[in-house]
């Protein structure tokens, strides 16, 4: 009997592996759950030619479930999440969702456009410091997007929109945001965001998505290498809010300039890792001209040989290695995420940028379109 139930639970392991590598190329559509006024939810299931699968629900426009194959051609997926909608709510640490108005921090929850002081909502707390984060308490993450499935010249993939009505969370301007999540045929995610607006407001859309390339919910992080195409970060002040400073990263541990596994260094006795309980920066990309699409991070986890490189329109990287995961959420397949069990690369703006006037502006203007490019290319070595 026990060897019966020991088989039963490897077959049910592998049946998403398995409906994985046989669906066709597409988009199919089914229901993922009800919000609490009944509106439905909907699960996107994109497929590529090559079999990798994406599941996304346009409650938060999150992503899932992403899988890709291992060295060995074995398919995993890799996001962390849940199996069911109700996981998504009342709260998760935004596993997969798009965050905004403004991904990231604001000082104080309050900034100053064009002479008028805008107040947010401080829903985050860092070392007992109140900061805005991520859009407020209703931010982009937790809303219930448009979306359709869309094709174009062999590539599937789901295009969602939402509009941010003015004064929502505090911002100003009717903000119309589009993303596009595409999944080609080199085996990329490719994520592209629009938006408009009808008053000046700050804008800074990014994908918080938190990988385990080993699997979600197999252990931790922490012998990922990475990779970062940046000489400089910005350090933070006890709030994680940025001093201003753009600091060299040369003889620190946030040098990621060459590969280093991320448990080699994360608890380095450095004042700015104590503050963010590890890593969770905003480091500054090398570009040679502001808004082209070049490399910003690979990472590679070698007992799967799977990797990704990230690659971006975007001046700036949040690398953020789990730090406030606390082994207290059951994700997919009733596995536990650990502390520092996923970790974020959110390509972006700086964070508090619309009151630091040294940073790239983050201000979007009527009659102007903000528009940012992100690919995750999987791959395996």
């Amino acid at each position: 009997m026990k060897r019966l139930s020991l088989l039963l639970s490897a077959f049910l392991a592998l049946v998403p592996m398995l409906s994985a590598s046989s669906s066709k190329p597409g988009v199919t559509v089914s229901e993922f759950g009800r919000m609490p006024d009944q509106r439905v939810v909907q699960l996107y299931t994109v497929t590529n030619a090559n079999g990798l699968k994406m599941d996304v629900t346009n409650y938060g426009a999150i992503i899932v479930r992403l899988y890709v194959p291992d060295r060995d051609g074995k398919l995993d997926d890799i996001v962390l999440g849940f199996d069911e909608f109700s996981g998504y709510t009342p709260d998760s640490p935004y596993l997969g969702a798009v965050v905004g108005r403004y991904g990231n921090r604001i000082a104080d929850g309050k900034f100053t456009l064009d002479g008028k002081t805008y107040t947010l909502a401080k829903n985050n707390t860092p070392n007992g410091v109140p900061v805005h984060l991520h859009g407020g308490e209703v931010g982009f993450d937790k809303v219930l997007w448009n979306a359709e499935p869309v094709s174009k010249d062999g590539i599937h993939g789901v295009k969602l929109s939402y509009t941010a009505k003015d004064g929502e969370e505090g911002y100003p301007g009717n903000v119309t945001v589009t993303v596009h999540y595409w999944l080609t045929n080199e085996n990329e995610l490719k994520i592209t965001y629009a938006a408009t607006t009808d008053k000046a407001t700050p804008l800074n859309v990014t994908q918080h998505t938190y990988f385990n390339l080993s699997g979600a919910g197999v252990g931790t992080i922490l012998d990922h290498e990475v990779t970062l195409d940046a000489s400089h970060f910005t350090p933070t002040d006890k709030g994680l809010i940025p001093t201003g400073e753009i600091a060299p990263v040369e003889g620190t541990p946030f040098d990621f300039r060459k590969p280093h596994k991320i448990g080699a260094r994360i608890d380095a006795d450095h004042e700015q890792l104590k503050l963010g309980g590890g890593y969770d920066h905003n480091w500054v990309l090398d570009k040679k001209k502001p808004g082209e699409l070049s490399r910003a991070a690979v990472v590679y986890e070698a007992k799967t040989g799977r990797q990704i490189e990230v690659f971006t329109t975007e001046p700036g990287i949040q690398f953020y290695a789990g730090n406030f995961l606390d082994g207290t959420i059951k994700g997919k397949q009733g596995r536990t995420y650990l502390y520092r069990g996923g970790l974020c690369l959110e390509t972006q703006h700086f964070p508090d940028s619309p009151n630091q006037p040294n940073f790239p502006s983050t201000i979007l203007r009527p009659g102007k379109t903000y528009e940012s490019t992100t690919i995750y290319r999987f791959s395996t070595r």
